[in-house]
């Protein structure tokens, strides 16, 4: 029957657990591919006298794995065209099996009939070797391609297709930024064949010692104590839609962002968290901090398109630097207060960048030039006050909004507009600094005074409104009636 692929699960080495149905096929009389001769099994199948074609030839004219599977799936579908074929590869035909993959795609758009025969996988008897229940939490991992895949530490790691030195190297390096050194991993050759059967218990850095390292063999990384099993905030829906979304078939506002374009939203989605927090309604919190999240996941996808970094690597560098920070958590180091905890932080945050070699030339180094201006005036004076620039109480600070009026109103009398822009930037600097001496969040309380401001002037619309008037219509006296008015409402009401 031309256009008709049947591919078969030869097991995890023993050519006992073929299973039968699968036995049934190989004696068929149908012509026979495997992927592979490398597999304990085939040599069980030519005893038996079943005649197959391996397609070994093509690892070793390819120059990537990519290559060869394309060759592999257009020999398999090009023998189909002509009559029915059978494709044996080892294991389970669905488990870590990429031509297989490629095969269905294939068949389906030429609409040739695909049948996917399963068969015991290398995982069954692995479980079986090192004694685990996958119940509790198994990750499994292409030790191919572990620059894109993420362990979970929680849980145990089966990393796959560890097939040499060269590949296990690969390995070592990326698991090393995940787990310590000497963590304690098992290697497993031939897991549940006679005789060929190898476990080891190994420290991580000696994974690339191991002379014997081959196609059969499979490297298992147990869960680190006190993790986890597995992630309350998982993030990989959010960023599979980010990637459609900017995908070829994508939304074309979101393909044309940039880091840039970005920015404003960013801050905009900020600024609704605060205003949640200030209206008190958690719902709110919650949507609006989903909105947050999205601009940091949009900013890592752009990232990770560009192969800079993707959000694994900004997950990885955030804890990484909180459990750095926080030694007296981490470690053994002990505080006595909030105060030497953020003594320390300092200390971590200079001794960091000493060693990326960012020299700091002054203590206000690092502070954002884009933060608005009561925020920034802030930061300045909470810098220079740890290191003793700073008046002893809120006395001297409220002297200065004084001095600096008082100056406000010397450059105003001779008509110096420049020195009042100057002059009213001092204003504001020690203003700041006395909210600060009070334990005032000046920019808080600035918005507190927008808001109270926009709600008293909204009651004048809503009154002006009432007496068919419209604003232009009155007086600024009779406004500020309306304004004063406004504010004994407010006091009677409270």
């Amino acid at each position: 029957m031309r256009g008709k692929i049947t591919v078969v699960g030869l097991g995890p080495g023993r050519i006992e657990l073929i299973p039968l149905q699968n036995w049934e096929v190989l004696r068929s009389g149908q012509r026979i591919y495997l992927r592979t001769g490398k597999h304990p099994a085939v040599d069980g199948l030519r005893e038996r006298g079943i005649s197959f074609t391996t397609l070994d030839k093509y690892y070793e004219e390819s120059q990537s794995f990519e290559e060869c599977y394309s060759k592999l799936v257009d020999k398999i579908l090009a023998e189909a065209k002509e009559a029915a074929v059978v494709y044996g590869v080892p294991g389970h035909p669905l488990v870590a099996e990429e031509t297989v993959n490629l095969l269905k795609r294939e068949a389906l758009e030429r609409k040739y009939e695909i049948e996917i025969m399963g068969a015991m996988s290398f995982l069954e008897v692995l479980f079986t070797t090192l004694g685990i229940d996958p119940v509790k939490g198994l990750k499994v991992l292409d030790g191919l391609q572990l620059n894109q895949q993420v362990p979970s530490t929680g849980v145990g790691n089966v990393i796959t297709q560890v097939y040499s030195s060269l590949v296990a190297s690969e390995v070592k390096l990326n698991l090393m930024e995940y787990y310590p050194d000497d963590k304690q991993v098992i290697v497993v050759q031939a897991a549940g064949v006679p005789g060929l059967e190898r476990v080891v218990h190994i420290p991580l850095y000696e994974l690339d010692r191991l002379p014997w390292v081959d196609h059969l063999t499979t490297v298992y990384v147990p869960p680190e104590e006190g993790q986890e099993a597995v992630s309350k905030y998982p993030m990989d829906s959010l960023v599979n839609a980010l990637a459609a979304l900017r995908g070829p078939e994508g939304c074309p506002w979101d393909k044309e962002q940039t880091h840039r374009t970005l920015k404003s939203y960013l801050i905009e989605e900020a600024y609704e968290v605060l205003e949640a927090i200030d209206e008190g309604d958690s719902d709110k919190i919650c949507e609006e901090l989903g909105d947050v999240l999205l601009q940091i996941a949009l900013h890592a996808q752009i990232a990770r398109e560009n192969e800079y970094f993707d959000i694994n690597d900004v997950i990885l560098e955030i804890t990484e630097k909180m459990i750095r920070r926080h030694p007296h958590v981490f470690g053994q180091a002990k505080v006595k207060n909030s105060q030497e905890v953020t003594s320390n932080w300092e200390e971590i945050k200079a001794r960091e960048k000493e060693a990326k070699g960012e020299r700091q030339l002054s203590i206000l180094d690092g502070i954002p030039k884009s933060l608005p201006a009561l925020l920034k005036a802030e930061k300045i004076q909470k810098k220079v006050a740890k290191v003793g620039f700073d008046w002893p109480d809120y006395r001297g600070a409220w002297e200065k909004v004084y001095e600096e009026l008082k100056e406000v109103a010397e450059v105003l009398a001779i008509g110096d507009m420049d020195g009042v822009q100057e002059e009213l930037g001092d204003v504001f600097f020690a203003v700041t600094n006395l909210c600060r001496h009070l334990s005032i969040d000046s920019e808080a309380s600035l918005n507190s005074t927008n808001h109270k401001f926009i709600k008293r002037f909204q009651y004048i619309e809503e009154e002006v409104r009432r007496q068919g008037k419209t604003l232009e219509m009155l007086s600024l006296q009779e406004l500020d009636q309306l304004w004063n008015r406004s504010k004994e409402e407010k006091r009677q009401k409270s």
